[in-house]
């Protein structure tokens, strides 16, 4: 019988993801970037953008729901670990991350291209990759001091090796050169490299889709075929490679831009018709039929041998394919069942998943931080059912009294803004 480890053939963290996309960037889609004259040449738009209105409230939902589960499944295998999305099909939190990441970038900073020019919205996104650049060699040190004062304290050398800091430990000259430049991650690090890789890219992906959206979705799908053909990735050190292969993820990063910018308004009639929901569904049932039978053996011998050659491994590092139809499966069904204006996303019981949602940059970083530290005390202290439920709890409540605090520091900095006759930036790593 195949093993579950080797069916999912990726890494284990579900990314822990992407990147997770920046607050601000979600938050800027309620007000348009101030025009700013430049000398690049225009190009006719190609695209429709969106209305200007409200905020879109579902993908903060779903980006705080994302880092709640990120959060818990970095922690060991319990009670609770059932409850996230990567038990029951072959998706995880990691699609939803990079998908929203690549929607809310090209939203914002498509505006922004459309009214400034290219040069002006280029810069802005270089200012975000380093941002996103900063906050990821912060969160390196910070954990990597966390692991080793653990480590030392408690004399227990398996959490270095356990989180991957070994190396850093042997030779810490060469294994930092190699963190700033992203090829050495220790556990649970892998998102935000990923997201930095394809924001880099952004700039040439909004431009060519105000060309041509349509041809440029062309050409990441054609991309992803290629690196699926010839194995294309990126190595890491010290040896093996990306656990988010770039190359084959952007599929989802582009994906969700081309979305934003009017894809997702020409499918709608598609995504709305019964046979499309119907296929959806049919597709779901099949993949937790599927996970099923890793999780009870006796289910194993109703999989027929050829499907299951066919199938496995789900490759996570690459993005099987499988993996990204049963993302499209369950956005389209929560698309069409959840509409934009659904009463409940202004509920206050919403609230702790949204604000999350809102500064998904800050609060992915101290999910991460959380983690390890609910890890030492599940292997130090008790790793029964209540502990593993309260470290849980605990963590989600930290992530969201942090991400109240940061919205009620960005709510009086804008106050003070407005009287003083500035205007909010929306491309700064706070929001404000």
């Amino acid at each position: 019988m195949t093993s579950i480890a080797d069916r999912l053939a990726g890494p284990s963290v579900p990314g822990a993801a992407a990147v997770p996309a920046p607050a601000a960037e979600t938050a800027a889609a309620a007000s348009p970037a101030a025009p700013v004259s430049t000398a690049a040449p225009k190009i006719t738009s190609k695209i429709s953008f969106p209305a200007v209105g409200e905020r879109e409230l579902r993908l903060d939902l779903f980006r705080g729901l994302a880092l709640w589960l990120i959060f818990i499944d970095h922690l060991p295998p319990n009670l609770l670990t059932w409850f996230t999305i990567r038990n029951y099909g072959f998706s995880d939190a990691t699609e939803i991350f990079i998908f929203i990441s690549g929607y809310t970038a090209a939203f914002v900073y498509g505006r922004a291209m459309e009214d400034a020019g290219f040069i002006v919205a280029t810069a802005r996104i270089l200012r975000r990759v380093w941002q996103i650049y900063v906050a990821h060699v912060f969160l390196f040190t910070i954990f990597l001091a966390e692991i080793s004062y653990v480590a030392t304290s408690f004399e227990n050398p398996l959490y270095t090796e356990e989180m991957g800091i070994m190396d850093f430990l042997k030779q810490p000259d060469v294994t930092i050169v190699q963190a700033l430049i992203l090829r050495f991650r220790p556990v649970n690090m892998d998102v935000l490299p990923l997201y930095i890789v394809l924001m880099l890219f952004l700039p040439l992906i909004l431009w060519l889709m105000r060309w041509r959206p349509d041809f440029t979705l062309a050409l990441s799908v054609v991309l992803y075929a290629v690196t699926w053909e010839f194995d294309l990735y990126l190595s890491a050190y010290p040896n093996g490679f990306w656990a988010f292969n770039p190359f084959a993820w952007q599929l989802l990063f582009v994906f969700g831009a081309w979305c934003a910018l009017g894809g997702a308004k020409r499918m709608s009639r598609i995504l709305n018709s019964p046979v499309t929901l119907g296929i959806c569904v049919a597709y779901l049932v099949a993949a937790f039929f599927v996970t099923l039978t890793w999780y009870i053996p006796q289910l194993g011998h109703l999989m027929p041998r050829r499907i299951e050659q066919w199938m496995y491994p789900i490759d996570k590092t690459d993005l099987d394919v499988l993996r990204f139809a049963h993302f499209l499966a369950l956005a389209a069904l929560t698309v069409h069942y959840l509409p934009k204006d659904w009463p409940l996303l202004k509920s206050r019981w919403l609230r702790p998943l949204i604000v999350c949602g809102q500064h998904s940059l800050e609060i992915f970083c101290l999910g991460v931080f959380l983690a390890f530290a609910g890890h030492f005390v599940l292997a130090e202290v008790s790793g029964g059912a209540m502990m593993h439920a309260m470290i849980s709890l605990c963590g989600i409540l930290a992530m969201w009294g942090v991400a109240s605090l940061i919205s009620w520091y960005k709510r009086e900095a804008d106050k003070g803004a407005a009287r003083k006759g500035v205007r909010a930036n929306a491309d700064l790593a706070g929001g404000g």
